[in-house]
């Protein structure tokens, strides 16, 4: 670690710029656990919200105060003065006081496009903006951090103009100055040279706040912090406006393993991939498995030479530990897959196969075969491994179905139809016959199987439906054409993957469904020892 290099500010603005993503709406409980979450992993700055802008942020402000927490410090968002309003008559600035945050961030205009056209005002008056809003919060006893917003645009059309915006800023007492690219268009060459610019000139500290649109977000904050910046803005998983915010997530992880600066601190980056998908559950959103570092598939192998090389040496394929930002390695199985994949899955299973036992050229058949009818096993891990223990013969069935009926009845055009499953399982010498209504005909059998075996097996109530995908493999019979169901479920301790396939969509829905529900009965087995 660099010690002699300052701690790069991890400014945060999920809870303001990342809940302006198509898709994305937080609830101020929503907001109120992030923040913690944030807290938790180490983050210096929680841009709240926008006080004044809408209910829910005013709501957030208020609550925030009985929230106890260990590091961040949580900011207030909002503009400059309008030029028809004084400052002390300003309803902005007033709200950003009625938060009682002891810092706040101000965005005012560096592009003289936006001064003339978008606040339809002079240049000169955009200055007295500016310096205005800063000196009268900083008379209130607040600390100002300086969002130069569209900066990059502004300096690149008229650079005087640009810096002007900025020694106004300093000149009525902002803390730190963030260029902003707004617009997300600029290249990281520009960035470092126009960072580099501004840091000679500027006598206080510099951030950045970086947009994706041109998928530089994250290259274009790492540059920033080259050229002399000492804070990054950013949020989680990249969520935001338009094409999204740099992505916290990466910027983190790159900073600390592959810069050398000190951040939230390499021992708080293991909590990296859980504020991701906590961050993506909140925001009722499928968090993103190719996503660098955090991703279901950052380190997943699959190719047979990829998985050999792993196996005896991460560092042939894996450029970090997967730990180090608490993600994990994952063989993944599919007809590429040699001897020594199907052997290396089968391990992480707790399972000791020799390499000369016959099971594992049957099981390599096996799936060979089953991927060439249409079976993945790459997201259903759980049916894999129910493959290998039912080869192995170290399987029991916990029910046995004897028969299961759906009917979908429609009675009126424009009514929904209505779903009713009835099914027949037996456990040991137990059968049980039931019958439940769902959104379809494939959460009416979900229901009905879970009602039939919760009396006999009570922790199935812990199990979550979580995903549900089917796909068509050909076309060229219609209808008729068999499809792919993946079903991705879940429990407190962890999600598993199960699969089916069939011209039915029903049975290839309840080869999944099933397998789920063995999986996870027979983990708990296991768990017992």
């Amino acid at each position: 670690m660099n010690t002699s290099s300052p701690v790069i500010e991890i400014y945060d603005t999920t809870l303001r710029d990342g809940s302006q993503a198509e898709d994305v709406s937080f609830s101020v409980e929503d907001k109120l656990r992030i923040a913690l979450k944030l807290d938790e992993l180490g983050v210096h700055f929680i841009e709240g919200g926008w006080p004044g802008a809408n209910p829910k942020d005013i709501e957030f402000f208020q609550m925030i105060k009985a929230t106890p927490l260990q590091q961040a410090k949580i900011v207030a968002f909002g503009s400059t003065r309008k030029a028809k309003n004084s400052a002390k008559d300003d309803p902005t600035l007033e709200a950003l006081l009625s938060a009682e945050t002891d810092i706040v961030t101000v965005f005012g205009k560096s592009w003289t496009l936006h001064v003339t056209e978008a606040l339809e005002t002079t240049l000169a008056i955009n200055l007295e903006l500016i310096e205005d809003s800063i000196a009268f919060l900083r008379s209130k006893g607040r600390q100002v951090f300086y969002d130069a917003e569209h900066f990059f645009d502004g300096y690149k059309t008229d650079p005087t103009y640009a810096l002007k915006t900025i020694d106004a800023a300093i000149q009525a007492g902002a803390e730190r100055i963030i260029l902003c690219d707004t617009n997300g268009g600029t290249m990281p060459w520009e960035i470092r040279e126009i960072v580099a610019t501004v840091k000679d000139r500027c006598s206080v500290p510099l951030g950045i706040h970086a947009h994706n649109d041109a998928e530089m977000g994250v290259a274009n904050s790492l540059v920033a912090v080259q050229a002399g910046v000492i804070q990054v803005q950013g949020t989680i998983n990249g969520i935001g406006e338009r094409c999204g915010n740099a992505n916290l997530c990466s910027i983190l992880a790159n900073l600390e393993l592959k810069m050398g600066r000190t951040t939230v601190g390499e021992g708080r980056l293991a909590n990296l991939r859980t504020i991701s998908h906590y961050v993506a559950e909140m925001a009722n959103l499928l968090p993103n498995k190719r996503q660098p570092y955090v991703g279901d598939t950052a380190f997943a192998h699959k190719g047979g030479v990829h998985i050999h090389a792993v196996q005896k040496n991460p560092l042939t394929y894996e450029h970090v530990q997967p730990d180090q930002v608490g993600n994990r390695r994952r063989v993944l199985i599919s007809d590429n897959s040699g001897r020594s994949a199907v052997l290396g899955k089968i391990e992480t299973f707790g399972v000791d196969l020799p390499q000369d036992n016959p099971k594992v050229q049957e099981l390599l058949g096996s799936l060979k075969t089953l991927e060439y009818e249409g079976y993945q096993f790459e997201g259903a891990e759980g049916s894999f491994e129910l493959l290998v223990r039912k080869a192995m013969g170290t399987y029991t069935p916990s029910f046995e179905l004897l028969g299961c009926r759906i009917i979908v009845e429609k009675r009126k055009t424009h009514e929904e139809p209505i779903s009713e499953a009835t099914i027949m399982v037996k456990v040991g010498d137990v059968v049980e016959h039931t019958a439940a209504v769902g959104d379809g005909p494939v959460n009416a059998l979900d229901h009905a199987l879970r009602k039939a075996l919760e009396s006999f097996y009570p922790q199935l109530r812990e199990v979550k439906l979580l995903d549900y995908k089917v796909r068509v493999l050909t076309g060229r019979r219609g209808t008729g054409s068999r499809v792919r169901v993946l079903i991705e479920s879940g429990d407190q301790k962890e999600k598993w993957g199960t699969v089916g396939v069939s011209e039915n969509i029903i049975e290839a829905s309840w080869q999944a469904l099933a397998d789920s529900i063995e999986y996870k009965l027979m983990r708990e087995n296991l768990s017992k020892g």
